[in-house]
C-alpha cells in the first residue's frame, strides 16, 4: 500500500509540474490567445493513463476546463518570479526599446488599498506596477479586527447625531461586504455576533438598530437578526455573565483573514497583468520638466540595488505613512494622518464559541470591544489611541490590561481572566486623515480621501478592509481623469473573483483528506486558506512516517500549519523573509507567540534549502524574527533566552 500511495503521490506531482510548469502570466491582454494555445498543447501531451488516482483525474479536468475562460484561473496558473518581475520594474525605463513604454501607473504600498488598486487597474487594461517597501500587509492590513462590516456602532451615530455622513458610510461598507464575500468566499464567511443586554428598556432600542442594519443592506443582507431570552442567549454563549441578564440581539457580519485577503489580492493583479513586487521602496519621485511626477526612484531593500520606474502617474497607498511620500512630493505640506492604535489581544479558544462573536458597546469609557473566535483562538479588543508613527508598533501593558478589565465585566464571574493566557498581543496604526482640500481642515474624514496635488501625485487614505474595493475603484476613476489614461474597459472588481475562489467549495476539504492523507484540521485550513490552490499546497506536503495523518507535518503540534505552506509561500506567494512566513503567509505569529519561537529554527531550515540562505543569513533572519515576536507579545525575557 505504501508503494503504490508513493506511486500516485509522484504521478501527481510530475502531472503538477508539467502543468503549472509552463502556465504563463498575464502582461498584455493581446498574449492571452498565445497563452491559452501553449497551455492546451502542453496539456494534451498528458495521457490519462498517467492520472492514477480520481483526485488526479480530477486536475486534469479541472486544469482543461480552467483553459477555457479567459476570466478564471486554476491551480495550474503559476505567478512569474520575483526576479522576473524586477527584470520588468528594471527595463521600464531603457531607451530605445519600443515595448518599453512607460506604465500607466506605479502604486506604492502593498496593504489593501494599494494591492486593491493595482487589481483594479489591471483588470481595466491598465500597464501597472506596484511597489511595497516590507511586505504585502506588513502594516495595519495584517492588524485589524478581522471583520468585515458596515459599522453598527456608526449606525448608531448617524441617528444619534443625524448625520447623513455616517448613514452613507454604513451604506456603501453594506454594500462592499456582499461584494468582499462573493468574491473570496473561501477566505470570508459570514460570523454572527451577540450583543448582550442587561436592561429592559436596552431591548427595543438594540432590537430597532440591529433591524436597520438588516434593512440597509437589503437584498445584500446575511440572516436576519434577532432576540434571543437570557436562557437562550447563555445557551449560545455559555461564557456570558448571568446576573441581570436580559437577552441579547445577534446581527450578523463577515469576518476574513486579513493578511492572507491582501495576499490574493496581491496574486489576482498579478494574474490580470499587473507588476507587483514586495520589499521595493520608494527614495525619490521624479518629475518632468514641467514639475509633474512621472515616475520613482527606488531600492530593492533586499540587496541594494536602485533604478529608476518610468510611469504616467504615481498613486501614494501607504496608509499611515501617506505623509512620507507626500513630504517627496513637497516638502512643505502640511502632514494629514492623524494616527491612532488599535491594540488587540489573543486568547486560547475556550474563551469563546467557535462559531459566534460578542460585542461590548458600552465600556469603561465609552469604547467597543468585540470578542471574536478566529483561527481557533480567541480575539479581543481594539482600543482607539492616539500613538506616534512607527514601522514596529508595540502593545502598551495599560491597554493590553484595560481590554482584559473589560472583558472581566461581562464574563461569568466563574472564568478567570488572567494575563498569562494572552497568547499574543499586537498593536495597529488606522490611518484617520484631513482632507488637505477641504475648507476646514482640521476635521477628520470619516471614510477615505483621495488628493491629487499639484504634480498630479495622486493620494488616498483613511477608510477600512471592508471598503477597499470602492477605494480602489474611486482611486483608479480619478487617475484616468487625471493623467488621461485609456483603458480597455470600465470597473470589473464587483465580478471578478480572487485567485482560488473558482474551484472552491465548502466541502473540498473532504478530497484532500481523502487523496492526501491528511488531518482533518489540517485539511479543512488549507481549503480555508488557498481556496483551490490548497490543491497545490498539499502536493508539497512531505510524509508524516505515521499511518495516519500520511503527510502533512505540522509546524508546530498545536496549530494545522504545515511544512508544505513554507515552500508554497516561497515558490508561488513571493516570501522572502522568515518573517514574510511566520506573520503573513501562516498567521503563527499573531496565534501564538511562544509556538512561533519554537517553529522558528524548523522554518529556518526549509527556507534555507530553497533560498540558499548562509549561515549568516540564517541568524539575520532568526534575530529579526525574535525583534519582530516581542512586538507581538513575546517577553523580551523569552527572546533573550534563545541564542
Amino acid at each position: 500500500m505504501w508503494k503504490i500511495f508513493t506511486k500516485k503521490r509522484v504521478a501527481y506531482t510530475s502531472i503538477a509540474f508539467v502543468v503549472g510548469g509552463v502556465s504563463t502570466y498575464y502582461f498584455y491582454p493581446e498574449d492571452s490567445k498565445r497563452i491559452r494555445r501553449q497551455q492546451t498543447q502542453r496539456l494534451s501531451i498528458i495521457k490519462p493513463q498517467l492520472l492514477v488516482s480520481e483526485t488526479y483525474a480530477d486536475a486534469y479536468n479541472q486544469a482543461q476546463s480552467a483553459i477555457s475562460s479567459d476570466n478564471e484561473l486554476h491551480t495550474s496558473w503559476v505567478p512569474p518570479s520575483r526576479r522576473e518581475m524586477l527584470n520588468i520594474l528594471k527595463n521600464s525605463s531603457k531607451q530605445g526599446l519600443p515595448e518599453k513604454e512607460p506604465f500607466d501607473l506605479l502604486i506604492v504600498g502593498g496593504g489593501a488599498t494599494g494591492t486593491g488598486t493595482a487589481l483594479d487597474a489591471a483588470t481595466r487594461g491598465l500597464k501597472v506596477a506596484l511597489i511595497e517597501r516590507d511586505d504585502f500587509a506588513s502594516g495595519t492590513s495584517s492588524r485589524s479586527t478581522k471583520l468585515v462590516h458596515g459599522g453598527v456602532r456608526y449606525l448608531e451615530k448617524a441617528f444619534k447625531e443625524l448625520d447623513y455622513g455616517q448613514y452613507k458610510l454604513v451604506k456603501e461598507a453594506l454594500h462592499e461586504r456582499a461584494i468582499f464575500l462573493h468574491i473570496a468566499p473561501y477566505i470570508s464567511y459570514p460570523l454572527p455576533i451577540l450583543l448582550p443586554i442587561y436592561k429592559w428598556w436596552q431591548v427595543p432600542y438594540f432590537w430597532v438598530g440591529s433591524k436597520a442594519y438588516d434593512f440597509l443592506a437589503g437584498g445584500e443582507s446575511m440572516e436576519s437578526s434577532h432576540f434571543l431570552s437570557s436562557t437562550k442567549a447563555i445557551e449560545a454563549f455559555p461564557w456570558l455573565k448571568k446576573e441581570k441578564l436580559v437577552g441579547a440581539m445577534v446581527y450578523y457580519d463577515g469576518q476574513h483573514n486579513d493578511a492572507r485577503m491582501n495576499v490574493a489580492l496581491a496574486l489576482s493583479a498579478v494574474s490580470h497583468g499587473a507588476v507587483v513586487v514586495n520589499h521595493v521602496e520608494v527614495l525619490r519621485l521624479l518629475k518632468d520638466d514641467n514639475g509633474k511626477i512621472n515616475g520613482a526612484r527606488v531600492r530593492d531593500n533586499l540587496n541594494g540595488d536602485e533604478w529608476d520606474i518610468k510611469a504616467k502617474g504615481v498613486v501614494n497607498a501607504t496608509g499611515a505613512f501617506t505623509d512620507g511620500i507626500r513630504s517627496m512630493d513637497n516638502p512643505m505640506c502640511d502632514n494629514i494622518v492623524a494616527p491612532s492604535a488599535g491594540v488587540h489581544v489573543v486568547l486560547p479558544n475556550y474563551y469563546s464559541p467557535r462559531k459566534m462573536g460578542m460585542i461590548d458597546p458600552s465600556t469603561s469609557d465609552g469604547r467597543v470591544i468585540f470578542f471574536l473566535p478566529w483561527e481557533g483562538i480567541t480575539i479581543a479588543g481594539t482600543t482607539d489611541s492616539p500613538t506616534e508613527l512607527t514601522y514596529t508598533p508595540m502593545p502598551k501593558e495599560e491597554e493590553i490590561q484595560w481590554i482584559l478589565n473589560e472583558i472581566r465585566t461581562y464574563l461569568s464571574p466563574d472564568i478567570e481572566v488572567r494575563r498569562s493566557d494572552v497568547l499574543a498581543a499586537w498593536s495597529g496604526i488606522r490611518p484617520l486623515v484631513r482632507d488637505p482640500g477641504a475648507k476646514n481642515t482640521s476635521e477628520l474624514v470619516r471614510s477615505h480621501m483621495i488628493n491629487v496635488s499639484p504634480s498630479n501625485l495622486i493620494t488616498v487614505a483613511g477608510g477600512k478592509w471592508t471598503t477597499y474595493r470602492n477605494m480602489a475603484e474611486e482611486t483608479i476613476d480619478t487617475a484616468i481623469k487625471v493623467l488621461g489614461l485609456k483603458p480597455l474597459n470600465e470597473c470589473r472588481t464587483e465580478k471578478i473573483k480572487l485567485i482560488g475562489s473558482h474551484g472552491y467549495s465548502p466541502t473540498m476539504f473532504i478530497k484532500l483528506i481523502q487523496q492526501f492523507k491528511l488531518d482533518t484540521e489540517v485539511a479543512q485550513h488549507l481549503a480555508n486558506s488557498y481556496g483551490d490552490r490548497a490543491w497545490a499546497v498539499a502536493a508539497l506536503a512531505r510524509p508524516t512516517g505515521m499511518s495516519w495523518p500520511a503527510f502533512g507535518c505540522r509546524l508546530n503540534p498545536l496549530y494545522p500549519y504545515i511544512d508544505a505552506e513554507v515552500l508554497y509561500a516561497v515558490r508561488r506567494e513571493y516570501a522572502c523573509t522568515l518573517v514574510d512566513v511566520i506573520a503573513r503567509r501562516t498567521r503563527l505569529a499573531f496565534l501564538d507567540v511562544r509556538a512561533t519561537l519554537e517553529s522558528l529554527p524548523h522554518i529556518i531550515e526549509i527556507m534555507s534549502k530553497e533560498l540558499g540562505w548562509s549561515s549568516e543569513q540564517q541568524n539575520r533572519e532568526y534575530t529579526r524574527a525574535v525583534e519582530f515576536l516581542v512586538t507581538m507579545g513575546l517577553p523580551p525575557q523569552k527572546a533573550k533566552g534563545k541564542s
